[in-house]
């Protein structure tokens, strides 16, 4: 689940524990479950890693980046249940990576990647390697930097309903399923419209939400849902699940209006959640169906 948020609470969790830390050694802990994706392989990460010191941590995307004194960069892509720990993981059967590292008065401290599913990715770059698959195009503005502009190149670019363009990494990165909906809802644009059709109005109404809820859901620290999956650095709860509109309530009353019942639809397979009444369709502009 971890979005921009969850992402970008995680650095900021891990980021005060590990920078200007020395990495004494990475393990790939004992795993029976789906392996993660290793990048290019796990002794080749060791190699790498060992004697080097960790100059910065920051977001790229919804990826942890951990820059390194020699320049290379590893890139950790949580996805769905992937964890960055500096606490008790929520289950040691579950850990795939640590990396030891020194601390003060001799001691160490360990960074965890935890992975429930197995559908987490490491890889290691160098900055030409980085700069050629991260920077090279595959991703859009980053969701906390899109500008009035940056909208309008969404709305030239696609005709697809707006709540599926948001999840497309290419055009705008780092909104997922969750928060996609929690902005549509605010803006009060429908998420089935076609984002071709939005009209200035609409898209300055995205623009400032999206900056808002993200915002919002990073000082809350992301969200921890029903499943208890997600968790920050030292293995607590976030907090902006108290703060949802509309992401999983259907058929619960729209806090927005107080009286249309809000709807689950799938869009791209994946579960949308809004309120017919203040989300309402303009006239002739849903999608067309392919055929």
């Amino acid at each position: 689940m971890p979005e921009l948020p969850e992402v970008e609470t995680m650095v900021r969790g891990i980021r005060r524990k590990v920078e200007g830390r020395t990495i004494k050694q990475v393990r790939q802990c004992r795993c029976k479950c789906r392996p993660i994706n290793i990048s290019p392989n796990v002794p080749n990460l060791q190699r790498r890693c060992r004697g080097a010191t960790v100059e910065s941590v920051f977001r790229f995307a919804k990826r942890v980046v951990i820059q390194l004194d020699t320049g290379d960069r590893i890139a950790i892509e949580p996805r769905m249940t992937g964890l960055m720990l500096l606490s008790d993981p929520p289950s040691t059967a579950h850990l795939r990576l640590e990396w030891v590292l020194d601390a003060p008065r001799k001691k160490t401290t360990s960074l965890w990647f935890w992975d429930r599913r197995g559908l987490g990715t490491v890889t290691i770059y160098s900055p030409e390697e980085y700069e050629a698959d991260l920077l090279g195009g595959r991703f859009g503005p980053d969701a906390l930097e899109m500008t009035l502009d940056d909208w309008k190149v969404i709305r030239e670019r696609t005709s697809r309903p707006i709540k599926v363009a948001l999840l497309d990494q290419k055009l705008v990165a780092g909104i997922g399923n969750l928060y996609a909906s929690e902005i549509l809802h605010l803006a009060k644009v429908s998420p089935e419209q076609s984002a071709r059709t939005l009209n200035t109005a609409q898209l300055k109404r995205i623009a400032g939400y999206t900056d808002d809820v993200l915002r919002t859901a990073i000082k809350y620290e992301g969200s921890t849902l029903g499943d208890g999956t997600y968790r920050n650095a030292l293995n607590e709860d976030g907090g902006y699940q108290n703060e949802h509109r509309v992401y999983a309530k259907a058929d619960e009353i729209c806090p927005g209006c107080n009286r249309g019942r809000i709807k689950r639809i799938v869009q791209a397979q994946r579960s949308t959640f809004f309120c017919p009444n203040c989300q309402r369709l303009p006239a002739g502009s849903r999608t067309r169906k392919r055929k």
